[in-house]
This record gives structure tokens, C-alpha cells and sequence, in this order.
């Protein structure tokens, strides 16, 4: 089952945070570095993202009841939206842990080791990031995802910090380590906006992406040209289901069974551009113009 798949990854996402949390730790431990104590703390992050997006997933996961009538595919926003949540609690631990160093800087210890240890925890997030972003994509999982976009976002901020802290090594300018650490806050915070915005985004309704509903209108241009015409097209995206609505019009004196048929045709061929929508006609008579006065979402609105 795809659900379960899903679950896996999310699995897969706790033991990757579980382990550069110790590697990072470890690698803080040995050198005091406070920009590799912001890696830690962020891996932190991870974790707890990791652990609600297990949970929504699974929640998503479950069918339609007589409480959710659409399912329960919009748990994914949750998720993503607590992510980035706790990413702008961590960067504001990591600026204030930076700050005080800036006003106390430390020399740095062990730096050798300390960043071999870093580096291995980077190399998991690479590993398991790059994987999540590859299934969420192709599985249309929004949590997924995010948390391997969360991942990458964290690798890049571990390669900036192991590049300060060797710098500090080579120089001897304490003042580097913290202020690094400073630009690895202010790209959590970008990361945990930019998180928040989608989910948000989500939760409102937003339409499909441009392509998708390309692909739409190019699956319905073929009726056209039959003498079949369609309009009050919406979509919107709920996880990782799609729902379409549309308007067919179609002649007057067709019969029932005419119109049913060409409507189980139109969301055949919508279903072929977007397998995981789901797709509702509405059949009207062209000639009727009422069936042109009813396009604003509130029936007789405008």
C-alpha cells in the first residue's frame, strides 16, 4: 500500500534525526563550537518534525467517515506547519546562544575530529533528504517532503558551519563561529516561513499548480471539438489528493444516459492527467442560460 510506504519514510526520517543528533552532540561536545551546537538544536527539530509528520501521515492515511465526508488528506498541513513552527523556536535558541558568544567568545577544541563527526551526520541528512523529496514528489506527500526539504536545508547549514569552524581553526577569529551561527538563524527562519506560508496555502484552498491545470484543460479540449463545452472549472489541492469540479455543457435534447456518459468520459480523461483527483461533473443544457449564470462559487452570486 502506498499509505504504509509512506509511513516508512517517515520512519526512516526519526532514525536519520535520532542519529545526527548524537553525531552533532558529540561534534559540539568535543569542540564547543556554538555554530555546531546550532546544528544539534536543529537536528532537534528534525526529530520532532519527523515525529508529527509519522503521526499525520498515519492520520491522513485512515478513509473517509461519516465525520470526513472528504477524507483526511489535509493532516499533511499540519504537519508541515508545526515543522516550521519549531524551526523558528530553534533559531531563536540558536541566536541567542550565538549572541552570548559573541559577547564571551571560546576557543574551539578537538576541531578535527569534531567536524569528521559533523560531516558523517551530514552525510546521513544528504542521504535520507534526498530520498524523502524523490518519494513526496512522486507520491504527492506534502509532509514527506517538506521534511526532506527541512533535511537539505540542514545539510547546507552544516556544510556553512563546518566551513566556519575550520576557518576559526586556521585563523584564530573566534568572532567567526558565532557569527555564522547567526546565518544559520536567519535561514531557519526562511526555511520555517516558507514552510508555514505552504501549509497555509493549503489549508486555504490554494488551486493546483499552473502545469497541472494545463494538463486539465488539455484532457477537455478534445469534447470540444465534438460540440461539447465546459466551464466553472476549481480545483484544489488537499495532501495528497486533487479535487476537480467542472461544468459540462452539453445539447439540450440529449437524453440522461447521453449526458451521464459523457460525463463518466470527461472525468476519465482528467483522472488520466491527475490519477489521484477526484473529479465532479455537473451536466447542463447549453441552450439554458441559466447554465451560464452560475459560475461564482455561491450559486447566483454576481
Amino acid at each position: 500500500m502506498q499509505d504504509a510506504s509512506l509511513i516508512r519514510y517517515a520512519w526512516l526520517s526519526i532514525a536519520a534525526a535520532l542519529a545526527t543528533i548524537a553525531l552533532k552532540t558529540v561534534a559540539w561536545w568535543l569542540t564547543g563550537s556554538v555554530g555546531l551546537l546550532s546544528d544539534a538544536l536543529e537536528s532537534l527539530v528534525n526529530l520532532a518534525g519527523a515525529l508529527m509528520a509519522l503521526w499525520m501521515l498515519t492520520l491522513a492515511a485512515q478513509p473517509a467517515d461519516d465525520q470526513h465526508h472528504f477524507g483526511h488528506s489535509k493532516a499533511e498541513y499540519f504537519s508541515s506547519a508545526f515543522e516550521g513552527f519549531l524551526i523558528l523556536i530553534a533559531a531563536t535558541a540558536i541566536a541567542v546562544a550565538a549572541v552570548e558568544r559573541l559577547r564571551d567568545p571560546q576557543p574551539l577544541e578537538q576541531v578535527g575530529v569534531g567536524l569528521a563527526v559533523s560531516l558523517v551526520a551530514s552525510l546521513v541528512n544528504l542521504g535520507v533528504g534526498r530520498a524523502l523529496i524523490a518519494v513526496g514528489k512522486r507520491q504527492h506527500s506534502i509532509a514527506l517532503e517538506a521534511d526532506g526539504r527541512h533535511l537539505m536545508t540542514d545539510v547546507w547549514t552544516s556544510v556553512g558551519v563546518i566551513c566556519a569552524v575550520a576557518l576559526v581553526a586556521w585563523t584564530g577569529w573566534l568572532w567567526l563561529d558565532p557569527a555564522i551561527a547567526l546565518i544559520v538563524a536567519a535561514n531557519i527562519v526562511w526555511t520555517g516561513v516558507q514552510l508555514m506560508r505552504r501549509s497555509a496555502a493549503g489549508l486555504m484552498d490554494s488551486a493546483l499548480p499552473a502545469d497541472q491545470l494545463q494538463a486539465v484543460e488539455a484532457a477537455l479540449m478534445p469534447f470540444r471539438a465534438r460540440g461539447v463545452d465546459y466551464h466553472a472549472l476549481r480545483t484544489r489541492q488537499a495532501g495528497a489528493r486533487q479535487f476537480v469540479s467542472i461544468h459540462v455543457l452539453v445539447p439540450g435534447n440529449w437524453t440522461v444516459q447521453q449526458g451521464h456518459d459523457l460525463a463518466e468520459e470527461v472525468e476519465d480523461a482528467i483522472a488520466g492527467q491527475l490519477p489521484r483527483a477526484h473529479v465532479t461533473t455537473h451536466v447542463e443544457p447549453v441552450e439554458d442560460v441559466r447554465a451560464h449564470a452560475d459560475l461564482d462559487l455561491d450559486r447566483g452570486a454576481g
